[in-house]
């Protein structure tokens, strides 16, 4: 979605705003697809003082698998980003501000970037997630299993003369 943004670069104090779908479900994530709606994306771009801020609102659903017990969770998530915007940059390695030349910005690959780099790394069905016992693979967070998990492994029996 292109936002044309000449209006808020030439008057002081002007806001400009934007709401609209964008679909990512074809983007896969470590192996699988886990958007199953429309990011609904509210840009507002906003000149005080000659600093114009673009402020971007998304809200979605992502559902895959917990990287620790395998459970599938959906979860509607809620994402707040804001960039400086500038006509020139001087500065070319300067990633503090986006650079539009011609007045507009392409929101949807500013979405995509700042959805995917702020994912966690290690998605959890809960931080308080135990996962799988690691004898037989039973889902600790749905109860105990009976394993005896404090055996040790015979390779490194020989460490625990050490202990003694």
């Amino acid at each position: 979605m292109l936002f044309e943004l000449k209006s808020v670069f030439l008057n002081d104090g002007e806001v400009k705003e934007l709401t609209y779908q964008y679909d990512i479900s074809q983007i896969e994530v470590d192996g699988v697809f886990p958007f199953k709606s429309p990011v609904t994306v509210t840009a507002v771009a906003q000149n005080r003082a000659s600093l114009v801020t673009l402020t971007l609102d998304c809200s979605f659903e992502y559902q895959r698998s917990c990287d620790r017990c395998g459970e599938e969770r959906k979860l509607t998530m809620s994402k707040t980003f804001t960039h400086k915007l500038a006509q020139t940059l001087i500065d070319e390695g300067n990633d503090d501000y986006i650079e539009t030349p011609d007045f507009t910005i392409e929101l949807d690959e500013v979405v995509t970037t700042d959805i995917l780099l702020d994912l966690p790394q290690k998605f959890l069905c809960s931080s308080e997630c135990k996962g799988l016992c690691p004898i037989c693979g039973h889902n600790m967070n749905q109860g105990e299993c009976g394993c005896n998990r404090h055996a040790i492994d015979p390779r490194l029996e020989v460490l625990k003369q050490l202990m003694e």
